[in-house]
């Protein structure tokens, strides 16, 4: 399965991608996380069900220091996980 995310609230600043890195990277899932430029955090990420659905909670949550108002989540087709690697931060070099 593949999703996307964009989570709203005070996400930028805070530590939140490096957050969503960690804990897509212990799930074990594929994709990547970045900023957007409407101050929004974009993730993709691919694995099953059960890996979904954890990273899930994890993006309700937050991290430490953030504000979550609203993950909007689109499924993706598989053929959008082909390129995809292991989970990494873009935009964060």
């Amino acid at each position: 399965m593949v999703r996307h995310y964009l989570v709203k609230g005070r996400v930028q600043g805070v530590g939140f991608r490096w957050f969503v890195h960690r804990e897509a990277a212990e799930i074990g899932l594929r994709g990547w996380v970045k900023n957007t430029d409407a101050g929004h955090v974009e993730a993709i990420a691919a694995g099953d069900l059960d890996q979904l659905a954890e990273l899930e909670a994890a993006l309700h949550q937050g991290s430490r220091g953030s504000r979550v108002d609203a993950v909007v989540i689109h499924e993706l087709t598989e053929a959008e996980a082909e390129t995809l690697g292991p989970f990494q931060i873009e935009g964060a070099w």
